[in-house]
C-alpha cells in the first residue's frame, strides 16, 4: 500500500490551522497599560488554574490555549529567570530576554514535533515610567509581536482587540482601564462577567520590590462596582422659560359647572 506524500509547506499549514482552532476555542485575554503599570484581565471562573501569573519581580505572564502546555512554558520561564538572575544580575532578566527564550522553544516545537503547542502568550514588563513598559505577544509558531498599549489574544481576538482600542487611551486610571477591558471582553448585548468569573492582576510600578499583584475579593468587587454602567436618572420636570405663559387648567364646557370635587 503506497504511503501518501505531503509537502513540508502543507504539513506546516496543517499544524498552524490545528493550533489556531485550538486557541480560538478558549476565551480571550487582554493586556493593557494604565496609569501606574500594566493590567491583565481574563475571564476565568477557576481559582486554582491561573491564566495570569508572575514570572519575576517586574515581569508578568498571560496565556490562552491548552493549560498543560502554557503551564510548562510558564515554569520554564521561571527557571530561566531564576538562573539568569542568580548567575548574573537581577536586572539582566528582562521581558525581551524571556520573549526570545519562549520564541526559540515554541519555534522548535512547531517545526520538529508532530503536534504544535495550542497556546498564545504575553510576556510583559513594567518599567520605571510608561515609556519603558514592554508587552510582547508570542504565537504558537514562535513569532514575536512587540505590542504598544494593548494586546488581545485567544477566542475572538480580532473583535476583542478592536473593541479594546475603541476605549483605550494613554494614562488611564485603573478603574477606567478595567472598564475598557471588560467592554472589550463582553460581546455586544452580552452580560459583563462578575468578580467570581474574572482573573485580574497588575504590574504596579509604584509597589516596592515585587510589582505583580492579583486583584481579588473586596478590592476587585469595589473596582467592578465603580466601573458598572449607571442606570439612567429620572428626568426632572422642565422649568418654564422666562416670559412664557403658565399653563392654565382646562375649563369645563359651557353648560356644565366645575365644582372642583373628585366626585
Amino acid at each position: 500500500m503506497p504511503f501518501g506524500y505531503a509537502s513540508p509547506e502543507q504539513i506546516m499549514r496543517d499544524k498552524a490551522d490545528y493550533a489556531r482552532k485550538g486557541i480560538a476555542r478558549g476565551r480571550s485575554v487582554v493586556v493593557l497599560q494604565y496609569e501606574h503599570g500594566i493590567l491583565f484581565v481574563a475571564p476565568n471562573p477557576s481559582r486554582a488554574l491561573h491564566k495570569i501569573s508572575e514570572i519575576y519581580d517586574r515581569i508578568g505572564f498571560a496565556a490562552v490555549g491548552r493549560y498543560n502546555e502554557f503551564e510548562a512554558l510558564r515554569l520554564g520561564g521561571i527557571r530561566y529567570a531564576d538562573v539568569n538572575g542568580y548567575t548574573y544580575d537581577r536586572g539582566d532578566v528582562t521581558a525581551r530576554g524571556l520573549a526570545n527564550f519562549y520564541a526559540q522553544n515554541l519555534g522548535q516545537i512547531f517545526t520538529e514535533s508532530v503536534k504544535s503547542f495550542e497556546v498564545e502568550i504575553v510576556v510583559a514588563e513594567v518599567g520605571d515610567a510608561p515609556e519603558y513598559d514592554q508587552i510582547y505577544r508570542l504565537t504558537f509558531d514562535g513569532s514575536v509581536f512587540d505590542e504598544h498599549g494593548t494586546s488581545a489574544m485567544g477566542g475572538q481576538a480580532e473583535a476583542v482587540g478592536g473593541r479594546l482600542k475603541e476605549r483605550y487611551r494613554e494614562g488611564m486610571p485603573l478603574a477606567e482601564a478595567l472598564s475598557a477591558a471588560l467592554f472589550a471582553l463582553t460581546e455586544p448585548g452580552g452580560e459583563r462577567p462578575t468578580a467570581t468569573q474574572l482573573e485580574v492582576a497588575v504590574l504596579d510600578r509604584n509597589r516596592p520590590h515585587r510589582k505583580f499583584q492579583r486583584l481579588t475579593g473586596p478590592r476587585l468587587a469595589a473596582l467592578l462596582e465603580e466601573t458598572a454602567p449607571k442606570a439612567a436618572e429620572p428626568k426632572e420636570p422642565k422649568e418654564p422659560e422666562a416670559g412664557a405663559k403658565p399653563e392654565t387648567p382646562p375649563t369645563a364646557p359651557e353648560g356644565e359647572i366645575d365644582t372642583g370635587s373628585g366626585d
